[in-house]
């Protein structure tokens, strides 16, 4: 499932969530709710999914538009493993919605 949330600092992010509620992926920070709202629809028409090593060594997805836009990342996880059992809940999860 895919929500528009409101962030810490005021602004709002789509979140890519499980059934169960926990996180899987947040979009990057919009000013508004109509933003996210529009950057989320233009993420998910055609999703494209890369695997990245963060500077700590961890896994992490981002997920891009269709022109190549990072519009989000997942939490990072330990192994690579990991990473693709993630991956299969992040569109799991897109296609639920």
């Amino acid at each position: 499932m895919v929500k528009i949330v409101k962030n810490a600092s005021g602004g709002y992010v789509f979140s890519v969530i499980t059934p169960s509620g926990s996180s899987l992926l947040k979009g990057i920070p919009c000013t508004s709710k109509a933003q996210a709202q529009a950057l989320m629809e233009e993420a998910l028409m055609n999703p494209v999914f890369e695997r990245h090593t963060n500077h700590q060594g961890k896994f992490v997805i981002a997920l891009k538009t269709a022109a190549g836009k990072k519009v989000g990342w997942s939490n990072p996880y330990s192994s690579e493993a990991g990473m693709e059992n993630g991956l299969k809940n992040i569109q799991k999860s897109l296609m639920s919605n």
